[in-house]
């Protein structure tokens, strides 16, 4: 009689516990990414291989009831999520334009993409319930590489189709919301230095800031950056230096046409001036000390003494604008449901998400509160 080692005994009780028959690969890919965790560490926390992993990962094999029970305790996740639901689309990194590309580790990307895909999940189940504003071309890709004045064209071309009149535009991620474009803050757990990022990738294009700027006027340039990308390089390998100067240069002037901002800057450095520039025009002092030096008003001392009074000033800058703007369009969505009955829970069985991962995305998509802090006093 032939006695059987340990992993063999292993491997025979976990195929007695019989296969998932509608088992989805793409939700384990998903669930680990989330997690950050690569193959082989999700391996060392079940009773399988990283090989077996990639192969589940793939349905190329399914798991036993036994290894997803594993899995999904591994994940902190709950076993029907990994069974298939309304189809999850993938966001790949060549389709995504983040900030930093070179800089962001892979692991951490592949978490942010991860959160992508599950945004586009619920927008999806929650665009049964609610017609979203529908999307407008506003596709001008470039060729090559424009110079300033093409791109301020594209710019000034993106302000007229969205409607925008002249002068500073009020609150630019409902700018993006109104035309279709679903705005979130990333999670505090993805990791900053992922910075923020776009993607047309899915049914709807997404723009995904980041929650470590805490400044109203980083919160504005950085969605007209992703604008940028979403207007100007849709079939544009990411991740370049040109892309992304391409990009900001389209933001300074979206946010703020050049004939329409130079009138407010000084010819000189004046902060008295440039702080009346930036509330009005909702751009930071370091973006305006850039643009006078970029039209032209100022020369290279005047800009590197300006500088080096920011840098000695430090961060925040001088004349706050208040809290970064807030997307609106998922949380208004969600509320308009909660009104007509249509519960979270409802959603959670309809798309096979996590009712916290539902809630994890409206509230990326939603209006930040601000937050009343109690204080008591101590004398009696």
């Amino acid at each position: 009689m032939t006695l059987e080692t340990e992993p063999v005994l292993r491997a025979r009780r976990r195929r007695a516990s019989g296969a998932v028959v509608d088992f989805d690969g793409r939700r384990l890919s998903l669930a680990r990414r989330l997690r950050r965790l690569q193959r082989t560490a999700l391996a060392d926390k079940t009773s399988v291989t990283a090989a077996a992993i990639t192969q589940f990962e793939r349905n190329t094999a399914r798991p036993t009831n036994t290894v997803l029970a594993e899995l999904a305790l591994a994940l902190g996740m709950p076993t029907d999520f990994f069974r298939q639901g309304r189809p999850i689309e993938q966001v790949p990194a060549s389709a995504s334009h983040f900030r930093s590309l070179r800089a962001t580790p892979a692991i951490a990307r592949d978490q942010a993409l991860a959160f992508a895909e599950i945004a586009l999940a619920v927008i999806d189940v929650i665009e049964q319930y609610v017609d979203l504003p529908s999307v407008p071309d506003l596709a001008e890709p470039v060729d090559g590489e424009p110079d300033s004045d093409q791109i301020a064209a594209i710019a000034a071309n993106t302000r007229s189709r969205m409607g925008v009149e002249p002068g500073p535009i009020p609150h630019v991620v409902r700018l993006l919301e109104a035309h279709g474009i679903v705005v979130l803050r990333l999670p505090p757990e993805i990791d900053r230095k992922v910075d923020a990022f776009s993607t047309e990738a899915g049914h709807r294009p997404l723009v995904l800031l980041s929650p470590a700027k805490d400044d109203r006027a980083r919160s504005r340039f950085d969605a007209a950056h992703e604008l940028g990308h979403l207007v100007m390089h849709q079939d544009v390998q990411p991740g370049s230096k040109i892309i992304e100067s391409q990009a900001h240069q389209f933001a300074s002037e979206f946010l703020a046409p050049t004939p329409e901002l130079e009138p407010d800057l000084p010819r000189k450095v004046d902060w008295e001036a440039l702080l009346l520039a930036k509330k009005k025009w909702g751009i930071s002092l370091a973006a305006l000390v850039y643009r006078a030096r970029g039209i032209g008003l100022w020369g290279e001392h005047a800009y590197r003494r300006a500088n080096q009074h920011l840098t000695a000033q430090g961060y925040p800058e001088q004349g706050p604008l208040g809290p970064p703007e807030s997307p609106y369009l998922l949380g208004a969505a969600a509320a308009m449901l909660s009104e007509a009955g249509t519960t979270t829970d409802a959603l959670a069985i309809a798309s096979r998400l996590t009712v916290d991962q539902i809630d994890e995305i409206v509230a990326a998509g939603s209006e930040t509160k601000p937050r009343l802090q109690l204080t008591v006093d101590p004398r009696p």
